[in-house]
Parts: structure tokens; sequence; C-alpha cells
């Protein structure tokens, strides 16, 4: 059976630090598609160090944005990577193996080891699983407004080896993270109706906390697994509350503030739900 053929699509903005780490891991690949949000840095001049195909599209959200670079690939069999993740090397030779010996299921996905701060990820960590590997003829990315990902009409088997995430490397940057994400996931949830707001905010954040730092054994990281947890926690208790917070400005507006309080303009509304 001959070889399958590899395209490898990656959606950037301002990657300048991770995408060369990210590039590197997948320069062996048949083909790079690099679809890039009109970075101010220097990630394109990166992406062509390393003879990618590189187009210029404006941010249309994270679904969208990724769909049309799987669009842009040649090949059926395709690997989705973030700009601030690398393969690491005994990954690369297990994707290099199954695609000289031949896909057995129609997607793959893939163990993350995260970087948590100041170090990575304990091994015997429980990894989060993504599916990254697929065939495009039978997959394609879902509409979510900030964890978009792959969906695959097929079989779906897990690869051994992991990927490395360098997308929260200091306290600052994953706070930042969160706090973004919970607002750009506001909308989705209005979408959904999601009832019993307040007894959420009051129940899943401690839960959640014990799942991982207990459960996913976060343990093992030290402090560093400690804050990750309490962040964590803390991101899922920010994604209720903004709900809830979108609820109350358009039940009450400035109802609450004193009668001779000016109000600021644009507040006692939606906020935007993405910084892009």
């Amino acid at each position: 059976m001959a070889d399958k053929q590899l395209s490898v699509f990656v959606t950037t903005y301002n990657n300048g630090r991770t995408l060369p780490a990210c590039l590197e891991s997948v320069k062996w690949a048949d083909e790079i598609v690099v679809l890039d949000s009109f970075s101010t840095d220097d990630t394109l001049v990166i992406a062509q160090r390393y003879g990618t195909r590189t187009t210029q599209h404006g941010f249309m959200g994270y679904g969208l944005q990724k769909q049309m670079a799987l669009t842009m690939t040649a090949h059926d069999w395709v690997l989705l990577l973030d700009a601030d993740e690398a393969l690491s090397p005994a990954l690369q030779t297990e994707i290099r193996q199954l695609l000289a010996d031949g896909p057995t299921a129609d997607g793959y996905e893939i163990p993350r080891r995260e970087q948590v701060f100041w170090r990575m990820y304990n091994p015997a960590t429980r990894m989060n699983h993504y599916l990254r590997l697929f065939d495009k003829r039978k997959g394609l990315i879902d509409d979510m407004p900030i964890h978009a990902a792959p969906k695959v009409a097929g079989t779906v088997a897990r690869l051994k080896s992991p990927l490395y995430h360098y997308g929260e490397t200091d306290i600052h940057t994953k706070v930042e993270k969160i706090n973004a994400y919970s607002t750009g996931l506001v909308a989705d949830k209005i979408r959904k109706q999601r009832w019993g707001i307040r007894l959420i905010m009051l129940v899943y954040p401690p839960l959640f906390f014990i799942r991982s730092y207990l459960f996913k054994r976060n343990f093992l990281n030290g402090w560093a697994g400690l804050i990750n947890s309490v962040i964590a926690a803390f991101y899922v208790f920010l994604k209720y509350a903004k709900l809830y917070e979108h609820h109350q400005f358009a039940k009450y507006g400035k109802q609450l503030l004193p009668d001779d309080a000016p109000p600021l303009p644009g507040e006692y509304q939606s906020r935007p739900t993405d910084k892009r």
C-alpha cells in the first residue's frame, strides 16, 4: 500500500514565539498550509521560511477560520495543529508509520501534554485527547465559537504519543485567555438557553476543581498543578457568571443605579464576543 500523503493546516495570528517549534515538528509533511489573520509580528516570515503555503484572511471566528484552512489543503489526510503546539519526536514517528502502513480508522485522537506555567505536565497526569489527524473526506470543523474542533463521520482511534502545548506558559497568559474565551462563549450559551445558572455557579466550579486536581492528577504537578486547577475552576465560573450578567443587563438595564448617576456609553448591553 502506498504511503498516504499528509497536509498539515495551521491558523495563525501573531504566533512568532511558538510557530517555529510547531512548523519544525511537521516539516517532513507533504504540505503545510498556514491561514493567517494579518499578523503584525514575524509570523509570516517564519511561515515562509518553512516553505508553507500561506494565505491571509480576516478572522471569521475559530470554527470558520479553521474550516477555511482545511478547504485549502490538497491531500485527503490532514493534521490540524494550533500555532502553539508541536509534535513530540515519538508522535512524529507514530504518525509517519501510520500513514506508511495505511490508517485503519477515519480519524485519530492525540493526547496533549501541556506546559503549565514553569513546567511541563508530569507524564502521569491524565491528558486530554483531541481529534487532530483525520480523513477530510469524512470530516469537517464544527461551528463552536471558541473551542472549534474536527468532527468525523466514521471510526475514531487513539494514538499513544503526545503533542506538546505551549499555550499557557505563565499565569498572566492563562488568565487573559480564560477571560477572552469565557466572553466568547456567552453567545453560544444564550442560544442553548441554559437554565439554573445561579446553581451552576455555586456547584460546578468546586466540582470542576476536584475533577482537575484529583481525578486528572494535577496534584502531580505541584504548586503549578494547584494554581492551574484553581484557574480552570474560575474559568467555568466565569462562563456562567458572564451569562448571568448578560441576562441582568437585559432585564434591568440601568434601573439598579441611582437616578442621578450618569450612565456610561455602551453600558447595560452585551459585551463583544471576540477581541479580534
